[in-house]
């Protein structure tokens, strides 16, 4: 398709050539504002991959009154539905000679400089294979105030920022149950911090990258794929691939890699059987990174994940959505016992 007039200018060949994949089910709306931020960018791709799994045409008539340079729709029929069917069919399709591949939820939305950023990332650094982006609209962070203590159990310090814990975090710390390694790093029993990072310019070396902002080489792609296993909803199945995605390089947040984000409640699976989900792809993901634990680690992650689970009931007494916070509940605590019957293969 032609687009509109774009303020972005297209990408050097001869530098590094980058494909856009997203993925979107039933958020026509959403995914319009998403392309109307790419279509500011200062570097705008060489291509972009709309892989549309709704049951209706909705999204189809939104992208052709709306044309955009270098863009190609794909709707895709009922047994390709599903985030890791849709991710894999998208990669089938983008140009083998695209340098990066990146995706993005379609509830996003751009700074201008977001591409130009995430390429100059992998640029200066060759050993770099994966790269993620922070979210500006819920970043916490805040610089710490030089004459005030902080409750180490309720804040964390990290470098000259502090951010305020959360109240399943402020339980760990005092139970000693936290991550004993920096943000979107997997610690040996799993359950690691998902605060991010501050707004301060910094590239940081991860293991975890989120699906909702990352790009990898294409090398990457041209030998794994997403797993089957996360076919659906596919929760965590972007910490499954970063995991993996180790063994070609690193891992890197960069801060200046920014966007907004959404997290619109369509197409989101019920509170049932998102908490179920949290705790057996949750086993599988952290079997992925240490697949054999010792003993301690083992009683680390099901002491953490009853901890969450308690929570979670207590939620259904002071929480403000009492209903979803029992629901998820039972489907996490479902989703326990079920390890000792049948474990994720």
């Amino acid at each position: 398709m032609e687009s509109k007039p774009i303020l972005g200018k297209s990408i050097n060949k001869d530098i590094m050539r980058i494909s856009l994949v997203i993925c979107t089910y039933m958020r026509p709306h959403a995914l319009l504002q998403l392309l109307q931020s790419v279509q500011l960018q200062t570097v705008y791709p060489d291509e972009i991959l709309i892989i549309d799994g709704s049951s209706n045409k909705e999204t189809e008539a939104v992208i052709f009154e709306n044309q955009f340079r270098n863009l190609h729709y794909f709707l895709v029929p009922e047994n390709v539905r599903g985030l890791t069917k849709q991710r894999n069919f998208g990669l089938d399709r983008i140009y083998h000679t695209s340098a990066i591949v990146a995706f993005l939820d379609d509830d996003t939305e751009l700074m201008p400089n977001y591409f130009e950023e995430l390429i100059k990332t992998f640029a200066d650094n060759q050993e770099i294979s994966g790269v993620g982006g922070v979210t500006i609209n819920e970043n916490c962070w805040k610089l710490k105030e030089p004459d005030k203590k902080y409750d180490l159990n309720r804040y964390f310090q990290f470098e000259e920022f502090v951010y305020k814990e959360g109240q399943r975090n402020v339980v760990r710390n005092y139970l000693g149950l936290h991550s004993n390694v920096g943000p979107a790093r997997m610690p040996e029993y799993s359950h690691g911090k998902t605060c991010g990072f501050p707004l301060n310019g910094k590239t940081y070396e991860v293991d975890l990258l989120i699906g909702m902002s990352f790009a990898f080489r294409k090398r990457v792609f041209d030998s794994i794929r997403f797993s089957t296993y996360f076919e659906g909803y596919g929760l965590y199945e972007d910490a499954d691939f970063s995991i993996r995605a180790l063994q070609f390089g690193k891992n890197v947040i960069n801060t200046k890699v920014q966007l907004n984000h959404y997290h619109h409640p369509s197409g989101r699976p019920n509170k049932y059987q998102y908490g179920k989900m949290v705790v057996r792809n949750g086993w599988y993901v952290w079997r992925t990174k240490n697949p054999k634990p010792v003993f301690k680690h083992k009683l680390k992650w099901h002491a953490i994940t009853l901890l969450l689970i308690s929570i979670r009931f207590s939620n259904t007494l002071t929480g403000s959505t009492k209903k979803e916070a029992f629901t998820e509940a039972v489907g996490r605590t479902v989703g326990w016992w079920s390890l000792w019957f049948s474990r994720p293969k």
